[in-house]
């Protein structure tokens, strides 16, 4: 374990952030009919800005839209389906909260439509690869990438045989391959985040062991997001729906950041931000 985390610079088309001071929180606002947890939340484009409001009174540093889910078996939607559903509340957002918005999605089209309305991050589960579009995008754009580890797509990461050659190596090798592709697009280091991917094609051992050998990941040089909250795995030690795993969450969100995660991506933002200082007045001691 680390006493302090490194500092890094994370540019986007419209504002230079400081990240390593203190861990950053990313809300998520799911505008989708199926995500695993928060699924069918809101009736209107209004309901979900109002959410994203009150995350960003509630401590939010980021708001992370969504419009298509990522839970295991998830068919995939349309481009136009996926933009009618973000972009009314990404321009809500960014015409009410001075943080970064974020797009969740791996479609070129839907990240440059949500960056000219106002998004400066693309949040791509595939780092990438699902969109030959996508690198092109990132750059042209000037918005920040999180860059995360995937194997297969939702519909059918947790299928078939989950094993790695190397758990650690083989995600490492991956991010490392993926950051090279974006810069070769012509994607500035300092654009990039990276995301090990906790829960996506990874058994519940794996997702344990990641979050205990976080730190490993801080030899690619740029800040570590993690996105864990209320996932399968914390069900699998403590039990209950989605929605009752507030205290794995807790836990899990603490660990991380111990363990040098720079940004964790949480539904429960009031309850997350009070975690999140404590874990991080812990590291500062």
């Amino acid at each position: 374990m680390e006493d302090m985390k490194d500092s890094f610079i994370l540019k986007t088309w419209k504002r230079e952030m400081t990240i390593g001071d203190r861990a950053q929180i990313m809300g998520i606002l799911n505008v989708t009919p199926d995500s695993f947890s928060d699924g069918g939340c809101f009736q209107s484009s209004e309901e979900a800005v109002e959410f994203g409001v009150r995350m960003v009174e509630e401590g939010a540093d980021i708001i992370d839209v969504g419009g298509e889910s990522s839970r295991p078996g998830a068919e995939p939607v349309s481009p136009k389906e996926e933009l009618r559903r973000v972009i009314p509340v990404i321009e809500g957002l960014v015409s009410r909260v001075t943080v970064p918005i974020s797009i969740d999605t791996t479609k070129a089209e839907v990240a440059r439509e949500a960056v000219a309305s106002g998004a400066e991050i693309i949040n791509d589960i595939s780092a990438m690869r699902s969109d030959d579009q996508m690198p092109v995008v990132v750059a042209a754009t000037g918005a920040a990438v999180i860059l995360m580890h995937m194997r297969g797509t939702p519909k059918d990461m947790q299928e078939g045989e989950l094993t790695y050659r190397s758990l650690l190596s083989d995600i490492i090798d991956f991010l490392r391959e993926r950051m090279e592709r974006a810069k070769s697009a012509g994607v500035e280091l300092e654009r990039i985040m990276i995301d090990p991917g906790l829960g996506f094609g990874k058994t519940a051992e794996d997702n344990l062991k990641l979050l205990k050998h976080l730190s490993a990941f801080s030899v690619l040089g740029r800040p570590i997001v993690t996105g864990a909250s209320r996932k399968s795995f914390i069900g699998k030690v403590i039990g209950g729906a989605p929605q009752n795993r507030l205290e794995g969450t807790a836990a899990v969100v603490t660990a991380a950041i111990m363990n040098g995660s720079h940004v964790v991506r949480v539904h429960d933002v009031r309850a997350m931000k009070k975690v999140a200082a404590m874990a991080d007045a812990i590291l500062r001691a």
